[in-house]
């Protein structure tokens, strides 16, 4: 089953064609590498799957069942507001907010799933403190966690290792690996990270305007060029 299949995707932004003729059809399960350039269309195509944008030409289909209101996105690190002031626990809940419906309050199943994510996360402990006090790798797991909240299957997270020190990445494509592998979520994740990024994944689709490769990361022309990131 796909999880993503985009057919002859093209996508204006910024008044300019971003991206063209993309197409490719990602299994249910899968954690995609979206790899290029600056400029190449990576953003671009972040926004056309969720919906942000609307594509000029060709379709983007998400697995039957998975709404966009179910994808769990998780920005760049300069788009989260570092000053925000909330606690971590009401700042990774929150990505219950799409599903309260006419609920005016969080339920039991919401709280669940918030303990849960938090603890995946290693943040049980830190739960109370302000989000505006954690280190850059704390924020990145709880903006990790919140978006866990959100997902119903697929997480989009655009450089999430961003601005990182090398063991803080490492441990976080460790998590993403483990929330791949043993939560079963299909993960598409932008980065600028050739090696360890797209070591981490099972697919890779690189672009640069158009689509230059998509398939199994073990087969991705990229990996002789910059390395397998394997220890």
């Amino acid at each position: 089953m796909a999880a993503l299949v985009c057919r002859g995707l093209c996508a204006a932004y910024g008044g300019r064609e971003a991206l063209h003729g993309v197409d490719f059809e990602l299994p249910a399960g899968a954690f995609l590498a979206v790899v290029g350039p600056n400029g190449s269309g990576k953003s671009t195509l972040i926004k056309a799957l969720l919906g942000l944008i609307k594509p000029s030409a060709g379709t983007v289909k998400l697995e039957e069942g998975v709404g966009r209101s179910g994808i769990g996105y998780m920005p760049q690190q300069s788009e989260s507001r570092g000053d925000f002031p909330a606690t971590v626990y009401e700042t990774v809940i929150s990505g219950r907010l799409g599903r309260l419906g006419l609920r005016p309050f969080y339920g039991r199943q919401d709280r669940r799933e918030a303990e849960k994510n938090l603890r995946l996360m290693g943040l049980w402990e830190l739960r109370t403190r302000a989000f505006r006090e954690l280190s850059g790798g704390q924020r990145q797991r709880t903006l990790l966690a919140r978006a866990l909240c959100a997902a119903d299957g697929m997480l989009v997270l655009d450089e999430p290792a961003a601005g990182l020190d090398a063991e803080t990445q490492e441990r976080m494509y460790s998590l993403l690996r483990d929330v791949n592998k043993k939560e079963g979520a299909t993960v598409v994740m932008v980065t600028h990270d050739l090696v360890r990024g797209a070591a981490a994944a099972t697919h890779v689709l690189e672009l640069d305007g158009g689509q230059k490769y998509f398939g199994e990361a073990g087969l991705w022309p990229g990996r002789a060029q910059y390395g397998s990131g394997e220890k």
